[in-house]
């Protein structure tokens, strides 16, 4: 897809002011640094904005957005740019208002347990930080060694551990906002408990930069567990493998981590990564990477082996336990950089659904009946632990899915399955760009008006992020 070029939104009036604002170093125009901020990881889209600034401090975030408020010019807030959905794309142009220098860790309680960061902060390196003091963040998206912790709280960010300590949002204590007027709030209290009016702080994780731009964040910490085991186990049927998942939790277990890839994906990335760590072979159809974590290693064991009695009522193959943290870390890589390989080997067209658990194995079946209905391969993979599967499309001609007639009869089939079956249309990657016209599947339109009205209420002359989610007329 060609770079698209808004149209001129008033900025050059304001250009002087802004670089007043922030540093003449830190506002850019030019073409090169348009282009380099006109795509994420969105299939590929490209919108080009029509200016970059890179603030420092909430004080100068808030003296742009009087300016752009005032103006009604739009604002697109912007993290690391490792997005799925578009959420992060200047597609009305404007200003992209970038958040990378905003990069220091501020404290780490260790008292309280609690960490307080700007949203410029790479999420492993915030993860690292507290570790070295014996404390442990757990939501780690795949791309945790790239994405900044802001836009985790944008799209409420999950990854492989959610499905034992929980998703971002179970850990944001408080947040301090610039609101588009320019006003700065804190949503919340440093507390681990809080019934005093409206939930802002909830509120704004994975409101997508609609609402407001998240410039300090205060996060609840745990003790590190000071120990993990992993285990790799194959099935000859990725149904069967589906419905292990939610026999293992009926059977009384939570692992930290349980993760699906099927065979399709795995071939790709073993060789994207040139990795022999999954056996391949042409009698199995998915992997289960199971992870248990504590503070007691015989107790660990003493589960793994009651889990692979349970798996051995759904034909698996032989279990592979990885003996040392160099055999655990080459299992990860893997299955972190499955995305990347899936899409460079064609398979461009991300969705991110996610049902109850149980009803995985109707998912995985629905999904390749699907993809013969409308002629499309698809690689299924992700957090099966908690119901979410990520389906990665390839369809011949069709290297994206926004507005594309190709492809958007298949996408509706796809969710109306997943509505069907209690599920919804993202589970951790947002709506953004490319999701919103699905939204009429899984709400009503009262819904639709609820969320239309917050909006509004946030951002009556609707600058910031518009367009994404929904529209707003």
């Amino acid at each position: 897809m060609e770079p698209v070029e808004a149209a001129n939104n008033n900025f050059h009036n304001h250009l002087a002011d802004f670089k007043r604002i922030v540093g003449d170093q830190f506002v850019f125009i030019d073409t090169e640094s348009k282009n380099k901020y006109a795509h994420d990881e969105t299939e590929n889209l490209h919108f080009l904005p029509d200016i970059i600034i890179k603030p420092r401090t909430t004080e100068e975030i808030s003296a742009v957005m009087k300016i752009c408020n005032a103006h009604k010019i739009p604002v697109t807030p912007r993290g690391a740019g490792t997005g799925l959905t578009g959420g992060a794309l200047a597609h009305k142009g404007g200003v992209l208002i970038s958040f990378e220098r905003m990069n220091s860790i501020i404290d780490i309680d260790e008292r309280n347990l609690q960490v307080t960061t700007e949203p410029g902060v790479i999420t492993e390196v915030l993860q690292n930080a507290v570790k070295e003091k014996g404390l442990f963040y757990p939501p780690d998206p795949s791309s945790k060694g790239s994405c900044f912790i802001g836009g985790n709280i944008a799209e409420n960010s999950g990854g492989p551990k959610a499905v034992k300590y929980g998703v971002v949002k179970d850990y944001v204590l408080n947040l301090e906002v610039v609101l588009p007027s320019g006003d700065i709030i804190w949503t919340g209290a440093n507390v681990l408990k809080n019934s005093t009016g409206y939930n802002l702080t909830q509120l704004m994780v994975g409101s997508e930069g609609t609402l407001g731009l998240v410039t300090k964040i205060v996060l609840k910490l745990l003790p590190h567990p000071k120990h993990d085991l992993l285990m790799l186990v194959p099935f000859n049927s990725l149904e069967k493998a589906g419905a292990a998942v939610s026999a293992i939790f009926r059977a009384g277990f939570t692992p930290s981590a349980l993760e699906l890839v099927e065979i399709d994906a795995l071939k790709i990335v073993s060789d994207f990564v040139d990795s022999t760590a999954f056996p391949v072979s042409d009698d199995i159809a998915a992997h289960l990477i199971i992870e248990l974590d504590g503070n007691h290693p015989e107790t660990l064991m003493s589960e793994m082996e009651a889990i692979a009695v349970v798996l051995a009522d759904f034909d698996c193959g032989e279990i592979f336990l990885a003996e040392d943290a160099q055999q655990k870390a080459a299992l990860w890589k893997l299955r972190r950089r499955v995305a990347e390989a899936v899409k460079l080997a064609g398979y461009t067209i991300e969705e991110d659904t996610v049902v109850p658990r149980a009803e995985l194995p109707a998912l995985i079946k629905g999904v390749k009946e699907l993809g013969k209905e409308y002629d499309f391969k698809a690689v299924c993979y992700g957090h099966a632990g908690d119901g979410n599967l990520h389906v990665r499309i390839k369809k011949e001609g069709s290297i994206y899915s926004l507005n594309n007639p190709d492809v958007i009869p298949a996408l509706t089939a796809l969710f109306k399955l997943v509505k069907s079956l209690g599920g919804t249309i993202s589970g951790e990657h947002g709506i953004g760009l490319i999701q919103k016209e699905y939204m009429g599947i899984v709400f009503t339109d009262a819904d639709l008006q609820l969320m239309r009205g917050i909006k509004k209420v946030f951002d009556p002359n609707n600058i910031l992020n518009d367009g994404k989610i929904f529209d707003l007329n």
